[in-house]
């Protein structure tokens, strides 16, 4: 009989567990929401970033260079998701590990590294003929924001 009691509140635990833990990304509240590396509100579209633990916590950034920063005391291998807005489609999040990036002194970004992410090579090629600059992989980038 007792064991009946307790059938329900133990599949209610489950299920709670289940629902609390969902690794995906949450949508950035621009305006309200506030950087995890700067503290700065989020309200550029064409240069907010976040990523996701495998335990699914969420850290946004108003930048990407935020985000790199962060990232640098961080092992990649612990995340599950790493976005990146798309520049040519703002509030559009991409994946930041397949994206291009373009360091441009005619596209401000938040922080000042002037830096957008793109969903293609062909896109950053697009953009580096309009504003000039320097293309990057996700790789390059980070050894690059590293090197300063």
């Amino acid at each position: 009989m007792r064991t009946n009691f307790y059938k329900p509140i133990i599949g209610l635990g489950i299920l709670l567990l289940t629902i609390s833990c969902k690794v995906e990304p949450e949508a950035i509240d621009y305006g309200k929401d506030q950087c995890s590396f700067c503290v700065m509100n989020i309200v550029d579209k064409t240069h907010a970033t976040q990523y996701v633990t495998k335990k699914g916590k969420q850290f946004k950034f108003d930048a990407i260079e935020c985000m790199v920063n962060d990232l640098v005391e961080k092992n990649e291998e612990d995340l599950a998701i790493l976005l990146v807005s798309n520049y040519a489609n703002p509030g559009e999040m991409i994946d930041a590990k397949t994206a291009s990036y373009l360091i441009s002194t005619a596209i401000k970004s938040p922080m000042g590294a002037n830096l957008s992410g793109v969903s293609s090579i062909e896109k950053a090629e697009e953009l580096q003929q309009k504003y000039s600059g320097e293309i990057y992989t996700w790789q390059q980038l980070k050894q690059r924001l590293s090197d300063k």
